[in-house]
């Protein structure tokens, strides 16, 4: 998720792809003989499968390092491979894998002193460091890419540094931030790209802002809209609105966050369903409460409930993918060391066969080694279904315990507004108020879950099946509440978390644990709790 809320922060080079179709390239491939070429096919093929055919693409870029190794200059060509590899992981989130390729990569670029191909990968290693949140290796990537373009004095590739460096500092220093977007703005003033210029603009004005400069937030948001009518990209505009309101609010300007976030919300309409459509929702949500326009404040809060609601299930389908490419990855890598293995025991049995005197010891010896590569290959396709099979219901637990605190949460946020408008109702002299009032009151009580335990047991069982049969025969003495903490226990969930999911109080948790160990006769054993449960 964070990846697609950050992203326009930073300089991803893209691939030029020749316009031919991929069955024609195909085709080619299929005709040459010449194997730099057919790294360059293979390369190209593999980029027009990525999104639609994932495994054929995995396998012409497994192609592609096959031929690379047959070329002249193989480590240089090899590297080239490498770093597409590692873009096309980086494109599907996949960042760990990614980042593998991305240093085999490194380390022959360095190793032959390439410092441009080094400085680009090392600007792709930042960017991914950057979205996987680990600024500190971040910066020393940024860094290096930018010492490197300075001796270039390459100004346009400068300032897209100098504001990467910038934001990785904005959360946590507003001096150093200032400090890399003054450095942009400088070279900034020397070339003519709007784009850049807004977002620097944009950027020293939120950084002044978290200083509390207002003179200086408000002269730089004003360079901004000075060039939000030049012909450039509508999430740039977006972008400049959105801090812009994020501003007000800060100071309270009710007028000027609703004017600036519904133009936010206009200009990025063909992607409502993103992180800034929701952040735009909920602030306007939190607005018109302010400003007890509850009928508007309802209509923004359905909005934000249901991007919000889209946002989860899109993250949680990535996150599947995710998981099945990496673990595609770590079978890929397995099969590809036993085949160099297999060609490794094909030689050494060729070789074997020649010497005619011990014949009947070789083949004692290939007997013995099929069958510990036998066993070998049994043991590591149990212990991957193994892998599978946990990280599946480690996947289900995760989503059984977001769903109850969403609709706990869901269910808290409508009762506080149920609260809220039924206080109102009692001020409001206006009959055609209270009625309107009413309306409102009914609309939420329908929308509002009485019964969310109910739904939470039955997808838990749904899960982990015949778990409270098992419960209730065993132990047929424990209440509802009792079935719910053993289940919340069996997802090794600790008391503090148990407490924000119930709403009860930590202590309250700890005597509820207490009062169930002495049910099922543990009180004077040393079993924890949540071990005794996955024991059913």
């Amino acid at each position: 998720m964070t990846t697609r809320l950050f992203s326009f922060f930073f300089l991803i080079l893209s691939f030029t792809i020749h316009s031919q179709s991929t069955k024609e390239l195909i085709d080619d491939l299929n005709t040459i003989n010449d194997h730099q070429k057919k790294v360059e096919l293979c390369r190209k093929i593999a980029l027009r499968l990525q999104k639609t055919d994932w495994d054929r693409a995995i396998k012409y870029i497994e192609l592609a390092e096959s031929e690379a190794r047959k070329t002249e200059n193989s480590e240089l060509t090899l590297a080239y491979v490498y770093v597409t590899a590692g873009k096309m992981y980086a494109s599907k989130e996949v960042f760990d894998v990614g980042l593998k390729y991305y240093f085999k990569a490194h380390d022959i670029y360095k190793q032959k002193n390439n410092v441009e191909e080094l400085s680009k990968l090392e600007n792709n290693l930042a960017i991914i460091y950057s979205l996987g949140k680990n600024k500190e290796k971040a910066l020393k990537y940024f860094l290096n890419v930018y010492h490197y373009q300075k001796s270039k004095n390459d100004r346009v590739k400068l300032v897209k540094i100098l504001n990467n460096i910038g934001t990785l500092y904005l959360d946590k220093n507003a001096d150093s931030s200032l400090f890399y977007y003054q450095k942009a703005q400088a070279i900034n003033a020397t070339i003519k790209d709007n784009t850049l210029k807004i977002y620097v603009f944009t950027n020293l004005a939120r950084a002044y802002a978290l200083k509390k400069d207002k003179k200086n937030a408000d002269y730089y948001f004003d360079q901004a809209f000075t060039l939000v009518d030049k012909p450039i990209d509508n999430t740039v505009k977006a972008f400049v609105y959105e801090s812009f309101s994020q501003y007000k609010l800060k100071e309270k300007n009710y007028d000027a966050v609703i004017v600036n976030a519904k133009k936010a919300l206009e200009l990025g309409k063909d992607n409502v369903y993103s992180f800034s459509g929701l952040k735009l929702n909920k602030m306007l949500y939190e607005v018109y409460i302010s400003t007890a326009d509850y009928k508007n404040a309802v209509h923004y809060f359905q909005k934000y409930n249901a991007i919000n609601d889209s946002i989860n299930v899109e993250e949680k389908a990535v996150n599947l993918e995710r998981i099945k490419l990496e673990q595609d990855y770590k079978v890929r890598t397995q099969i590809k060391a036993l085949t160099e293995q297999k060609k490794l025991f094909k030689y050494s049995v060729v070789g074997l066969i020649l010497v005619v005197g011990i014949l009947i010891l070789i083949i004692l010896l290939i007997k013995y080694r099929n069958r510990n590569i036998k066993n070998q290959l049994e043991k590591e396709k149990l212990n991957t279904k193994m892998q599978g099979l946990k990280e599946n219901l480690k996947a289900k637990n995760m989503v059984l315990v977001g769903k109850a605190m969403s609709e706990i949460h869901r269910t808290d946020s409508i009762n506080e507004i149920l609260t809220d408008l039924k206080q109102i109702k009692l001020k409001a002299i206006n009959k055609e108020m209270q009625q309107a009032i009413d309306i409102v009151l009914k609309r939420l009580e329908k929308n509002l879950n009485t019964d969310i335990w109910k739904e939470f047991e039955i997808s838990f069982e749904q899960v982990h099946q015949s778990f409270f049969d098992k419960l209730k025969n065993d132990y047929p003495s424990l209440t509802p509440k009792d079935r719910r903490l053993c289940a919340l226990l069996y997802l090794d969930l600790t008391t503090k978390e148990i407490s924000q999911i119930t709403g009860q109080s930590f202590k309250g948790i700890e005597n509820s644990r207490t009062r169930l160990r002495k049910k099922f006769d543990l009180t004077n054993e040393k079993v924890n709790l949540s071990t005794y449960l996955n024991t059913f």
